[in-house]
């Protein structure tokens, strides 16, 4: 089983100062950055998938400049994300469509030959079929009765459009082409498989997975399994469910892709830095908030406000970010550094929280979550690169260079864990 790590241009700059919370002298944002693969001895993953949606076009806008859009056509996936090196020959280029960048629209703005010619260009080795998301799941419902609003018709659309592209691919075999799987039941998922098998595909992308619960992810999956030969081989398209990867081994998964482990490391506001446990799972940990006294834009409209100083609030971030540095060599209190960490939480929470009863609620969870990451320090104990090179660093959830260091970390724990669970190794 491939974990393909969903990217979308996460880089860090390999020289930040993090004393002076600035970057390089002459950086140049892609150019000097590193991607995970380059940062680790060894990628933290097996693959990596670029959606549409996050490289955009003139149709709509993604994450990527209209010169990066051009340079991964023009020179394709692999040297785009700097995997042409040897050590890196083995991992996969997958690619979608980014259905979810067009949900809202009638049809996907993208024919078959347009995708193709996409994945072509980008000389990816993995390109999925065009498919258009039905968010509806309903396990009572049989065979292909139950269709609400326009789910069938987004059903057919996927199916058309994966015929279509199963053609058009046969033209060229630059690319591994997968069928997507779309419907509003398992059964309907399930025939929408069968259905792409006896087009031709052997290996299928099961899409829609994102809002279903681990329960309903797995009657889905049995459901398509059962109609489908051993040999056909699957990818679940945005499996938000990575961590519990184990309890879904045996419905034959080739492949998964997820941006989950290193997202959480700044969207997840407690269980934001991973660590293996001896049994095989993973513990969370709660990165240590200290955020930008003059850049945090809570923190400057209060200032405007009046509401706060702002010469306390860089006091009080300095010396907070002091402790913990001191800290972590061994030369301050836990309790000495979670007072000063604290009097810098109270004022960044209270531009939030309105009454004294609530401000004391909300600070209450986070001096129990400091302590239990001061006190058991599990950025010393961790071995791999980020944590070996920053340090304490890691554990504080403070702008982009930290906290994608720390989703980093999160990557190469993650895929420790699925190494050991999966392979055992």
């Amino acid at each position: 089983m491939k974990f393909i790590f969903a990217d979308a241009l996460d880089q860090i700059d390999p020289g930040y100062n993090f004393l002076t919370d600035e970057n390089t002298p002459g950086r140049k944002a892609y150019w000097d950055d590193q991607y995970p693969h380059e940062f680790f001895d060894r990628p933290p993953y097996d693959g990596v998938l670029i959606s549409r949606g996050i490289v955009g076009d003139s149709r709509r806008k993604g994450k990527y400049t209209d010169a990066q859009a051009m340079r991964l056509r023009r020179e394709g996936a692999r040297e785009f994300l700097r995997l042409d090196r040897d050590k890196h020959k083995n991992l996969s280029v997958f690619g979608d469509c980014g259905a979810f960048s067009y949900v809202a629209e009638k049809v996907p703005p993208y024919s078959a030959d347009d995708m193709a010619e996409f994945y072509e260009d980008g000389q990816f080795s993995h390109g999925c079929s065009v498919d258009h998301i039905i968010f509806g799941f309903r396990p009572e419902n049989k065979d292909l009765d139950g269709a609400e609003g326009d789910e069938k018709e987004r059903f057919d659309i996927t199916q058309e459009n994966a015929r279509q592209f199963l053609e058009r691919t046969r033209q060229s075999k630059s690319f591994t082409p997968l069928g997507v799987v779309q419907g509003w039941s398992p059964d309907s998922m399930a025939i929408a498989a069968q259905n792409l098998e006896k087009m031709g595909y052997d290996y299928l992308a099961v899409g829609g997975m994102v809002p279903l619960d681990a329960p309903q992810i797995h009657l889905a999956l049995q459901a398509i399994r059962d109609r489908l030969k051993p040999s056909t081989r699957l990818h679940i398209l945005g499996f938000a469910k990575a961590e519990q990867i184990k309890d879904f081994n045996g419905y034959g998964i080739a492949s998964f892709d997820s941006t989950s482990p290193l997202i959480r490391a700044f969207k997840d506001a407690k269980s934001n830095y991973y660590v293996g446990k001896e049994s095989d799972g993973l513990d969370y940990y709660t990165a240590i908030r200290i955020p930008l006294a003059l850049e945090n834009l809570k923190l400057t409209r209060a200032v405007k406000e009046g509401r706060l100083d702002q010469d306390e609030l860089a006091q009080r971030e300095a010396k907070a970010l002091h402790l913990l540095r001191l800290f972590d060599q061994g030369q301050a209190r836990v309790e000495d550094v979670v007072y000063e960490v604290l009097k810098y939480q109270r004022l960044f929470l209270s531009v939030d929280y309105k009454t004294e009863v609530a401000l004391d609620k909300a600070m209450s969870k986070v001096e129990k979550n400091l302590l239990r990451t001061l006190t058991d320090r599990p950025w010393q104990a961790c071995q791999c690169k980020v944590c070996a090179s920053v340090g304490i660093e890691v554990a504080i959830f403070r702008s982009s260079n930290r906290n994608r260091r720390r989703g980093f970390h999160n990557l190469q724990v993650y895929y420790q864990h699925l190494q050991r669970i999966i392979h055992g190794k």
